[in-house]
């Protein structure tokens, strides 16, 4: 193989492990949020985010060797909407995993 097929099966496997790690993030986040917390902030359901991201890191999974599948980019997509949408507005519901316990420093949480 010649130095762009490397550097191009490289780059693949980068972009699949980066697809991923988004997508892994994104479904342990929703998962540790309280089910409360998605109507709350106007939201779909927490098994709907769950649902969509639970298939999302399986077809990532399914597909790796090619990160740029179709289905495997809606996958990223919808990951990116949970990160960049949801995951605010239902932490600023009080969706978080802070509880009463954790240490405040002076200027709040540390």
């Amino acid at each position: 193989m010649d130095g762009f097929g490397n550097f191009q099966s490289g780059l693949m496997v980068l972009l699949g492990v980066g697809a991923l790690a988004l997508k892994g993030y994104a479904f342990v986040d929703a998962l540790r949020v309280p089910t409360q917390a998605f109507p709350a902030a106007g939201k779909l359901t927490k098994p709907i985010w769950l649902g969509i991201l639970g298939v999302a890191v399986l077809v990532e999974i399914a597909v790796f060797p090619t990160p740029l599948f179709f289905v495997n980019l809606l996958g990223v997509v919808g990951a990116a909407v949970y990160l960049v949408d949801v995951r605010p507005a239902v932490r600023a519901i009080g969706g978080g995993r802070r509880d009463s316990n954790t240490h405040d420093g002076p200027y709040g949480p540390w």
